[in-house]
């Protein structure tokens, strides 16, 4: 059988549409991983994915009765425009379904090709439930995303043009996996001409159908799926693909968000493109593998599968980006709720940089914060925590805490009945280690601070929002202080939205 793939992809019709897309080399990554990186750069074809090769592939060998019926298929990303891009070449009428849910940018990419687009359901099962009805009402062909051999072979040139490509030998190659056709056509490929390569697939840890298929021995159905690395979430791999990989894979590596999101930040250092989640697992997928074999001086090439990324979850990125490196440490720390104490926990960081600090009185005994700190490693995290403990601060380390992560950050607030006198005022610190530390000895223990909220955003300045209890007989001394402070800041004490919510 394994002949017969390769015939198919060497004889693969991919070229009318898709392009040879570079092998490059990634200088910074190298770098700092001690070994030759390098990305397949398949973000560069002209749907920025390389779905596009297995779609047109197989409808490039329709007969020409099934193209005079048209193909029909259901998705809500890159296969869907590969499909739409594919048909218009061939002059073939393609319908696509896609769920209600998709994204208004998604489907008029999709149209512009000149598909049809018909909008149904609200997940991609409802969608392909109503594909194959409509597929088999109309008699079209139905063009699956991975499971098909002459798609698994259109998919399977990306490992025919690294071979051309490489002038040695590759030690490893990290590729993403959803339904497994695209690590399924290179595997094979690879496998034959260079066999001593290994061949790694990499999935999101909330999306492992293939990695938890190959543990089983039979193909399993997820009950859920991630859907931040959209790209792959795929609740059962196909049945061509699953034999493949078992054949021929050597290891599946899995990755978390963090992992991911700080991926996505090494490709663009390194090349200034913007991957899709899906699109940097295989670079998760290789440092993963690199701390955990601490393997040097290699050769290592990473897929870097697609840049259909939505614009509005680079927030989510970039919140989550220092993490998934190991350069953010999120702590919960119990301070005593009396003037100085802020300081002297600053005090205890010292010189190292501030990334987030929330507060909001709750106790006349003792203050709970939220702070990120700038950090290089886990150790530095730990001996960090240590030396808090140490000086009588009891902190909880939330660096696995999803919940923390993704909502507590943003809740610590509201109405406090313990305040008295409180002014507010909105400031803007130079970004620079020791601005808090720099505000709050100028203050030396004078007022209580009942808020502070501050995120850094990588701007020339902080923005930072405190809130101070100053009676009134010392508010010509707090004038004084703000004015010997330096910053900019503006009085915030009458803001309504201010009285709604924290007043």
């Amino acid at each position: 059988m394994s002949d017969l793939y390769l015939e198919a992809i060497e004889q693969a019709r991919v070229y009318d549409v898709a392009i040879e897309t570079p092998l490059e080399l990634a200088p910074k990554l190298s770098s700092r991983l001690n070994n030759e990186i390098l990305f397949k750069r398949e973000d560069m074809q002209q749907v920025f994915s390389f779905k596009l090769r297995g779609a047109y592939n197989k409808i490039a060998h329709l007969s020409e009765s099934e193209r005079a019926c048209g193909v029909i298929c259901a998705s809500a990303g890159n296969h869907a425009q590969g499909v739409a891009l594919a048909s218009h070449k061939l002059g073939i009428t393609a319908t696509i379904v896609m769920p209600s849910t998709t994204p208004e940018i998604k489907v008029g990419a999709v149209r512009r090709l000149g598909a049809n687009v018909i909008l149904f359901g609200d997940s991609y099962s409802d969608a392909s439930i109503e594909a194959d009805r409509l597929c088999k009402i109309n008699s079209m062909t139905y063009i699956h995303p991975y499971d098909d051999p002459l798609v698994i072979a259109g998919q399977g040139t990306i490992g025919e043009e690294l071979m051309r490509q490489n002038p040695g030998d590759l030690d490893a190659v990290f590729v993403p996996i959803g339904g497994g056709g695209l690590i399924a056509g290179i595997a094979l490929y690879l496998k034959k001409h260079s066999p001593n390569t290994r061949i790694i697939g990499v999935e999101p840890v909330d999306s492992a159908a293939m990695h938890d298929s190959i543990k089983a021995g039979h193909r399993i159905t997820l009950e859920q799926v991630g859907i931040f690395a959209d790209g792959v979430a795929v609740k059962q791999v196909g049945v061509h693909t699953f034999e493949l990989v078992q054949r021929y894979v050597d290891e599946i590596l899995l990755v978390d968000t963090d992992e991911i999101c700080a991926a996505i930040k090494d490709i663009y250092e390194d090349n200034r493109t913007i991957v899709e989640p899906a699109g940097a697992l295989g670079v998760a997928g290789m440092k993963k593998y690199v701390r955990k074999t601490g393997v040097r001086g290699q050769r290592l090439a990473a897929i870097n599968s697609g840049a259909n990324m939505n614009f509005d979850r680079l927030r989510h990125v970039s919140e989550r980006t220092e993490m998934g490196e190991g350069r953010e440490a999120l702590f919960a720390v119990t301070i005593p709720e009396k003037p100085g104490s802020f300081l002297n926990f600053c005090r205890i960081i010292g010189n190292r940089n501030i990334t987030e600090f929330n507060y909001r009185i709750s106790s006349r005994t003792e203050a709970h914060v939220f702070t990120g700190i700038s950090i290089a490693n886990n150790e530095e995290m730990e001996l960090l925590q240590q030396s808090m403990e140490a000086g009588g601060l009891p902190t909880l380390n939330l660096h696995d805490n999803e919940l923390g992560k993704l909502h507590i950050r943003h809740l610590v607030g509201g109405h406090s009945p313990l305040v008295q006198n409180e002014l507010l005022y909105r400031f803007e610190f130079p970004e620079r280690p020791g601005a808090l530390l720099e505000f709050l000895t100028r203050a030396a223990g004078r007022w209580n601070i009942s808020l502070f909220h501050y995120r850094n955003h990588a701007a020339a300045f902080g923005r930072v929002l405190a809130g101070i209890e100053v009676p009134p007989h010392e508010r010509e001394a707090f004038d004084a202080y703000l004015n010997g402070l330096g910053y900019p800041y503006v009085d915030e004490s009458n803001n309504p939205a201010y009285k709604l919510f924290l007043n």
